[in-house]
């Protein structure tokens, strides 16, 4: 996970260079997924129904891979080229006090810290999230299996016997998990509103493309 000799160059540079961020596509790919899987469980998907819970599990899987591509992607898009540093991150406040201008490759050390902490918290939510609805369900690919061999009356019999012994237990325990999770979504949105207004803050400030370097078709 080493950083390229150019990359040390660019990131260190001391005279403000006019030059475009460049993301890969699977950096791109994962980014636009997650967001649109965040404004689709928002705004149109019921909480708690399936499509809400099967968008979570494709969050999940989009988190995962973007969180591989952090070890083994190109150098721009590797933990090692962001590394969530608070000093770093005085720093570059420090800088934009006196008005200095680096070029980074990859996230400024503020906006490593947003990525960090969107991350965990959306870590947070779907790891809530699956408590409560437990790990995607296989139950469609299973074959029907009690015809004809068990009666469907004692079906409904043990189950309901099984819901009278944990629906009170199960109950308690999803009220925690429903609170934790409503509670980072809420901190999710204001991440995400600090972030948007930070992208446009140093896209001002420091004349760079930041948003449309994130864009399909731009290098």
């Amino acid at each position: 996970m080493s950083i390229s000799p150019r990359f040390d160059s660019e990131e260190f540079a001391d005279k403000p260079v006019r030059s475009r961020r460049s993301w890969d596509p699977v950096v791109k790919i994962t980014h636009w997924s997650i967001v649109t899987a965040i404004i689709a469980n928002a705004l149109f998907t019921e909480e708690g129904s399936g499509v809400h819970t099967w968008v979570g599990y494709g969050l999940a899987a989009i988190l995962a891979l973007r969180l591989l591509w952090g070890m083994i992607g190109p150098p721009e898009a590797r933990f090692s080229a962001f590394p969530p540093s608070p000093r770093r991150a005085l720093a570059h406040l420090r800088d934009i006090r006196v008005g200095k201008k680096e070029v980074h490759r990859s996230h400024n050390p503020l906006g490593a810290l947003m990525v960090y902490a969107i991350w965990s918290m959306l870590g947070v939510i779907l790891a809530s999230g699956i408590a409560m609805a437990g790990p995607p369900s296989t139950a469609f690919l299973d074959r029907p299996a009690l015809s004809g061999e068990v009666s469907r009356q004692l079906v409904v019999e043990q189950v309901n016997h099984d819901d009278d012994e944990q629906a009170e237990g199960a109950g308690r325990e999803d009220g925690v998990w429903e609170e934790v999770h409503e509670t980072a979504v809420n901190l999710l949105y204001v991440l995400i509103a600090l972030h948007i207004a930070g992208v446009a803050f140093e896209t001002r400030r420091s004349g760079r493309e930041i948003l449309l370097a994130m864009l399909p078709g731009r290098a």
